[in-house]
């Protein structure tokens, strides 16, 4: 295809020409209405001169006679300019005027006529075209009086040649800004157009070009770009999943075939195959979790769990991992406390909720168990909920390692630890399930450092702060 083919085949063109055609059609009727009412005018204004001047010959006729009204129609017929009279006999004679050569039979019909007439010193030549009045005075009389139509006629064919140059105008116009304006979008959309066959052949990196408008291709190369860095971002976690999936399943699959040859080629008893097979079913178990937790956090960020959403108490949900968890602490020489001293509603899934406290809870009891501390009494973890404003705050501080600021952002990612030696049980994804809930439900999740002393921040705090912060619920923040 051309292109010019391609120029008129686009939509803006398409919707000039609509445009146009419109709009020229509504010139035409607003000129021809402008055009016939302005012949109207100039007619009503020609008969109302026509019907003042009879009103006035006839006058005088009843004032003095036929001989007066001759004296004064042959008065008015010399002047330059003059209207159309005409006085005849019942028989037809002409007795004064202006006027020639009349249709026949024109003045045996009284009223008003467009007529066909020739003036006076006119024997020959073109016939000119009046508007004229004929009345039949007492006595047998006929009295003609008109107005010549030529200036009617020339201020229509004015008014008619100026629409029709305006009409061209507009047409041509209206096709140039329509070319203009097909073949600057025709730019903009084949840029485009480039950009994502670029991306269909692999280059994720590409993105549509913005021209600063701030028009709607600029707000829709925005939104597509926007998709587009969600994509690339997605691919990219796809492929970081799968070297981590490979990377980190490879482990234990491997110890799992290991054990199995080694059973079957040193087991001799029962209770040495039996040993085999639960170490083999724990190994089995930690794998059926992490991809128990991949699912998880993949129906979350997919948002299938927004379907089951309700209404709920996230300081009851608070209250029940710490009850739920208090044992494993106290276990690890660790105290679990809760702070929930009011109801902190939240509109989503309590199932995936409690799962991302729990894991926040587990992590602290985990990593705040590997710390030694002096004083055992110091070890205390404390799960907090409470309404702050419009949102609801889940917090879990402890006092273990904490977190690297460089690093809060790296740790939500699948399988990513920071324990390089594994020395702590996980499988890296604990903290990527709860950012996909908060996502999912609208909220983030925050890290700080959870400071023993007001001025002990940064690199001297002592442990960490992880806070889910949610849209608050129920009618207090429906708003």
């Amino acid at each position: 295809m051309t292109a010019l083919g391609k120029l008129f085949r686009t939509t803006a063109f398409k919707l000039t020409l609509v445009y146009l055609t419109v709009f020229a059609l509504f010139a035409v009727f607003l000129l021809g209405y402008f055009a016939w009412n302005t012949r109207r005018l100039v007619t009503e204004q020609i008969t109302q001169t026509v019907d003042a001047e009879i009103g006035g010959l006839s006058e005088q006729y009843n004032l003095g006679g036929i001989r007066r009204l001759v004296i004064i129609v042959d008065t008015r017929a010399r002047r330059p300019g003059s209207s159309l009279y005409l006085v005849t006999t019942n028989a037809g004679e002409a007795l004064a005027g202006n006027v020639g050569a009349l249709p026949p039979g024109l003045l045996e019909k009284p009223g008003w006529t467009e007529t066909e007439y020739r003036r006076l010193e006119e024997s020959e030549g073109p016939e000119h075209h009046a508007l004229a009045r004929v009345i039949q005075l007492p006595g047998g009389f006929r009295l003609l009086v008109g107005r010549d139509l030529d200036e009617r006629e020339r201020l229509y064919d004015v008014v008619l040649s100026a629409g029709k140059w305006s009409a061209a105008i507009v047409v041509v116009l209206g096709l140039a800004g329509g070319f203009f304006v097909a073949r600057r979008v025709l730019r903009r959309v084949d840029a485009m157009t480039e950009t994502t066959r670029s991306i269909m052949e692999g280059d994720l990196g590409e993105r549509l070009p913005v021209a600063g408008s701030n028009d709607e291709l600029d707000r829709l190369a925005v939104n597509l770009n926007a998709m587009l860095d969600r994509i690339e971002a997605l691919m990219h976690g796809l492929k970081e999943v799968s070297d981590n999936i490979a990377h980190d399943l490879k482990t234990p699959l491997t110890r799992l075939h290991n054990r199995c040859e080694e059973a079957l080629r040193t087991a001799r008893s029962e209770n040495e195959y039996r040993s085999a097979l639960e170490a083999t079913i724990e190994e089995s178990e930690g794998l059926i979790r992490t991809f128990n937790a991949l699912l998880m956090i993949a129906r979350a960020e997919s948002g299938q769990a927004r379907d089951n959403m309700s209404e709920f108490d996230a300081a009851e949900v608070a209250a029940g991992v710490v009850e739920l968890y208090e044992p494993l602490a106290e276990e690890k020489g660790l105290s679990l406390m809760v702070e929930a001293p009011s109801p902190a509603p939240v509109h989503g899934s309590r199932e995936l909720v409690s799962q991302a406290l729990a894991n926040l809870v587990d992590n602290a009891i985990k990593y705040a168990a590997s710390v030694e501390k002096a004083d055992a009494e110091s070890q205390v973890i404390t799960v907090k909920a409470a309404s702050e404003g419009d949102r609801v705050l889940l917090s879990v501080t402890d006092q273990g390692p904490g977190i690297p600021a460089s690093q809060r952002e790296r740790v939500v990612e699948r399988f990513v630890r920071l324990d390089q030696s594994r020395s702590v049980p996980g499988s890296g994804l604990g903290l990527s399930l709860v950012a996909a809930v908060a996502r999912l439900h609208g909220g983030e999740l925050k890290f700080e450092d959870n400071a023993l002393e007001p001025e002990a921040t940064g690199p001297n705090a002592t442990g960490l702060k992880a806070i889910i912060a949610l849209p608050r619920g129920g009618p207090q923040g429906a708003g």
